[in-house]
């Protein structure tokens, strides 16, 4: 590019006069001065002999860069003699791609054909000039030079390699001239700004990445990996806009050998030389990225044997290299047509491939550049020739004719471009046809490698988007190998047996809360169950049942119900418990909270102690039934429960399974669940706090108006410290659902039971044991003595309790007695002794002073005997009413 623009750069500065004045068919020019013809420059005509100069016989080149006079010229002979038309060609014959060798022979086959055609520009001989351009850019620039610069003029130019057609067909514009290539391959040369007048007949590499897609869609392969080499050729290739959208690549990957197993690339493409497919796929048997579970893309153009050659840049042996391609894939463009039919020419492909042969001279082919292409040389020439033949009739209607072309008329060559862009005919490559981008769609050849020798698996026609495929297509492993690593996705569902066992348990507790409720409204009427407040624990019943009747709904997950109506299992968790929990615990807290209110008051207040109003507990429970009813509204309303979905680590399957396992796990969430569980969880912890604080202030107090706050003290204790560590243990156990559910399900269960039995059964016990069936209409018919008030019932085990201390005194007081009585016996006379054995006989007579020293000398048991006898008639702890002596000796 740098070469040809500088070239004309260099023209344009020094305004050469055109060259074509300097040579003279027939004729001799002197030129003076030498060099280039630029203004000042002077030339002389002469003729050879026997030939006549018509016209000037001398020119000047002036400033503008034009001749002053016409060129002398050579008058027809016949007007039947066809005329000319000139074809610069540049033919590698050498170099890096010696295309030339067969090319060119193959290019003048076709022109001779078409020159000895009468229905194929009749009036018209098309020869071809042509250059060795080596494959060398630099060397094109100089033989492009002598092309445009010599006589006679060139209608179209046809370069060979990629890199010497870049030049050409971007320097080709300026003079206005076509360019049809019939070796070039870069993808590249698909520019039509950069190369507006560029065609080929040599298929662009882009070829290749249709028939891939093709054969990736047939093995349902989507993630795909390149490896390519760092030049146009093939970084172009995977620039495609067909390839981003499928293909993940990976450039010079084996810098990082361990990128492809990371990203679980198991279909390659490889775009490389035949060189460093070699160090590649010593490096692929190194790594292991061969075998059953990965396939491999390459080039089509390499030779049969490339991976047995000898390359001392590998340290691989040729048993390695040849187990590490095995099963690989190539794609090639057909270069020969493959079916037997007779094109534009007349020919056969096995026809033109024996007249080539004849005119190599029995050359080796293989050993012969170029031999591949040749059939899209000998096409080239024939589109051509078939592109200036459909020209002719347009330019005869506008008074124009192709000898007329000259590098300033672009109506000649918009014609000529028309021509070959609507080109359509059958080759001996093929169908001919270009696309908008002026390259060659052609077929291609699909092989694989199979037991080391390549085997045509198919073909792929890119006009028609046929694939004709053989099914003879062989893997190592049982099929065609997945793309990546089968994914198996697979939900953790809840264990049954856990949730069956649960399910029993609660069901039994819901049982359990009926038997209770039952009971309680049955023996609404009696004394003791209406000093409980039966409809607060008529709500406790129905709470615990609520609770309980959740567990059911939180074992239910994708195994029972559909994904649709998961939502719906979610609200029912949450408004069960939520509800459940503020009839349960709510009508436990309002009674704690109503003994602490009332028992702590002042001693002024205390009468009032008495008159409690049924309807203010009813009124906390609901208060606080409401605000549970309006936060889960509003959760529901503004973020709803939804289902999502938990990913795992994967896990590998036992045995040797080219898959792995994506457990997956169903939760129940919203957008900002942990905002609304952090308000519940604060709301429910303080009441639950507060409750364990209330029942702790009142365990010591007593009332006969709620005669079972001591209960309900027990089951908040419990409550508290289930609900306190279930609720963040689940949180953490949330992953695993076997545990979460257990963990929240029993505590639960054990809440609940707990909560029954220690408000329920008390009662029933007491009820059965005792009898005490009688409503209060009965019980006012009793005596005082069989009152089942909790007071009186008090009162009475206190007595018995100072009755059975008080004969224990009165027995120590009697043995004393007679231990006196002895003691006067002995001292006194007999004084006469009460039959009756009254304590009052031992006090002196009248008149008698009592003895200070006798009281002094009795011991404190006795003197304190005295104490029985109070002015006021009241017993005390050590003493007792003379209307209970008889209690005394029961």
């Amino acid at each position: 590019l740098s070469l040809s623009l500088s070239l004309s750069l260099s023209l344009s500065l020094l305004l050469l006069c055109p060259r074509v004045w300097t040579s003279l068919e027939n004729g001799r020019v002197s030129e003076w001065p030498l060099g280039p013809p630029v203004e000042g420059t002077i030339l002389q005509y002469s003729c050879l002999p026997g030939f006549i100069l018509i016209g000037r016989n001398s020119t000047h080149c002036n400033k503008l860069g034009k001749w002053d006079s016409l060129k002398p010229y050579k008058p027809p002979t016949s007007i039947n003699h066809p005329k000319k038309l000139y074809i610069g060609a540049l033919f590698p014959m050498s170099g890096g791609w010696p295309g030339g060798q067969a090319c060119l022979p193959s290019a003048q086959m076709a022109l001779d054909l078409v020159n000895k055609r009468t229905d194929i520009l009749p009036e018209y001989e098309l020869e071809l000039i042509h250059y060795d351009s080596m494959c060398d850019p630099g060397e094109a620039t100089k033989l492009l030079y002598d092309l445009l610069y010599t006589e006679p003029i060139k209608m179209v130019l046809m370069p060979g390699c990629s890199s010497v057609s870049t030049l050409v067909a971007e320097a080709a514009r300026m003079w206005n001239l076509i360019v049809l290539s019939y070796g070039s391959s870069s993808p590249a040369l698909s520019n039509r700004q950069r190369f507006p007048t560029f065609f080929r007949t040599h298929p662009s590499a882009t070829l290749h990445n249709p028939t891939r897609v093709q054969l990736f869609q047939k093995w349902k392969w989507t993630k795909i990996a390149t490896i390519q080499q760092t030049t146009e050729v093939f970084t172009s290739v995977s620039d495609r806009p067909l390839l981003k959208n499928m293909f993940c690549s990976f450039l010079n990957c084996f810098m990082d050998s361990d990128s492809l197993n990371r990203q679980d690339a198991r279909i390659i493409v490889g775009l490389f030389y035949e060189t460093e497919a070699r160090k590649v796929f010593c490096e692929v048997y190194k790594e292991k990225l061969y075998g059953k579970k990965y396939v491999w893309f390459l080039i089509g153009w390499y030779a049969d044997n490339w991976f047995k050659i000898k390359d001392p840049s590998i340290n691989c042996t040729v048993e390695q290299m040849t187990e590490a391609v095995e099963g690989h894939v190539t794609t090639e463009i057909v270069m020969l047509n493959p079916e037997t039919v007779r094109g534009a020419s007349n020919l056969t492909s096995q026809e033109f491939l024996n007249q080539l042969m004849s005119k190599l001279g029995g050359k080796n082919p293989e050993e012969t550049g170029g031999f591949q292409e040749a059939p899209l040389a000998y096409d080239a020439v024939w589109a051509l020739a078939l592109a200036l033949n459909k020209t002719v009739g347009p330019l005869k209607a506008k008074g124009r004719r192709l000898e007329d072309f000259n590098y300033n008329n672009r109506d000649i060559t918009a014609e000529i471009y028309r021509a070959l862009n609507t080109s359509s005919f059958e080759g001996v490559s093929g169908h001919v046809v270009f696309d908008a981008q002026g390259s060659r769609m052609a077929w291609t050849l699909i092989e694989q490698l199979q037991g080391g020798s390549y085997k045509k698996i198919g073909y792929f026609d890119s006009t028609k988007g046929n694939l004709s495929w053989y099914g003879n297509d062989k893997w190592i492993g049982p099929g065609p190998p997945a793309d990546q690593t089968v994914v198996i996705e697979v939900f953790r569902f809840l264990s049954q047996k856990l949730f069956v066992s649960v399910s029993v348990f609660a069901g039994l507790g819901i049982l359990l809360g009926i038997v209770c409720l039952t009971f309680n409204i049955y023996n609404s009427n009696v004394r003791y169950i209406q000093n409980s407040q039966p409809y607060l624990n008529n709500m406790t019943a129905v709470g615990c049942m609520m609770a309980l009747a959740a567990v059911f709904p939180l074992g239910l997950d994708g195994h029972h119900v559909h994904r649709k109506q998961f939502p719906v299992v979610c609200q029912f968790r949450l408004w069960l418990l939520g509800l459940g929990f503020s009839l349960a615990y709510g009508s436990m807290f309002t009674k704690i909270w109503w003994v602490h209110t009332v028992f702590t008051k002042k001693d002024d207040k205390k009468e009032k102690r008495k008159h409690l109003e049924p309807w203010k507990l009813y009124a906390t429970v609901g208060v606080l039934l409401v605000i549970d009813v309006l936060s889960l509204m509003i959760w529901q309303i503004v973020d709803p429960l939804h289902i999502t979905v938990e990913k795992f680590v994967r896990e590998a399957p036992k045995g040797d399974l080219d898959v792995l396992i994506q457990p997956l796990l169903e939760h129940c969430s919203s957008d900002k669940m942990n905002t609304w569980l952090g308000v519940v969880y604060g709301y429910k912890g303080l009441l639950l706090l507060l409750g364990i604080f209330l029942a702790y202030e009142t365990k010591s107090i007593s009332t006969e108006k709620i005669n079972d706050h001591r209960a309900v003290g027990m089951a908040i204790y419990n409550v508290s410290v289930l609900c306190m560590i279930t609720a963040p243990v689940t949180m953490i156990l949330s992953s695993q659902q076997d545990a979460s559910f257990a963990f929240a399900s029993l505590a639960i269960v054990f809440s609940v039971y707990i909560t029954l039995v220690v408000l329920f059964v008390p009662k029933m016990r007491r009820l059965i044991t005792r009898g005490e069936w009688q409503s209060d209409t009965q019980e006012t018919m009793k005596t005082q003595g069989s009152s089942t008030n909790n007071n009186d019932e008090e009162k009475s085990r206190q007595l018995e309790r100072e009755n059975k201390e008080l004969q224990k005194i009165i027995q120590e007081k009697e043995e004393r007695v007679s231990e006196l009585r002895n003691q006067l016996n002995h001292s006194t006379p007999l004084l006469p002794i009460p039959s009756n054995n009254d304590p009052k006989s031992l006090i002196p007579p009248p008149g008698y002073p009592n003895p200070a020293s006798d009281n002094h000398s009795l011991p404190p048991s006795f003197s304190n005997s005295s104490n029985l006898y109070q002015p006021d008639g009241k017993i005390s702890r050590n003493n007792c009413h003379t209307s209970r002596l008889q209690l005394l000796y029961k």
